[in-house]
């Protein structure tokens, strides 16, 4: 029964403690989005400059830091996964449509190669031993 409460996505926000400089929030956040981690942290730092935003900003990275679990070690096994996964988080349709393409294309391999083993052809070149 517990399979059934299992998240099957891996791609989710954790703190990543690897690229960590306080605690690994702005790194997480970058690697969830896919932005450059060096990016996230200048805007987090140029926020925290205007008074209104300082607040929020030190709050929110404190709460998110006690929040956020950090990220395992292994999450994906190869980079190809981890794409696939934040596309799926990220902009499921166009992964999606991407698959719905790819099979597409199978299908179509595939009714060629029905259409030339039926074929008379194919029968020929059979019986005189080519194939």
């Amino acid at each position: 029964m517990k399979q059934f409460y299992e998240r099957q996505n891996p791609h989710r926000l954790f703190r990543d403690r690897e690229n960590a400089m306080l605690a690994g929030v702005c790194a997480g956040i970058a690697e969830y989005f896919g932005l450059n981690r060096k990016g996230v942290r200048l805007v987090t730092v140029l926020l925290m400059l205007f008074p209104p935003f300082f607040a929020f900003v030190v709050i929110s990275y404190v709460i998110l830091a006690i929040v956020l679990p950090s990220k395992p070690a292994g999450l994906y096994e190869t980079q190809e996964q981890e794409e696939f996964w934040r596309g799926v988080s990220n902009a499921p349709g166009d992964v999606f449509g991407a698959l719905s393409h790819r099979f597409r294309e199978l299908n179509m391999r595939l009714e060629r190669m029905e259409a030339f083993v039926t074929s008379k052809e194919f029968e020929m070149d059979r019986e005189l031993g080519r194939r």
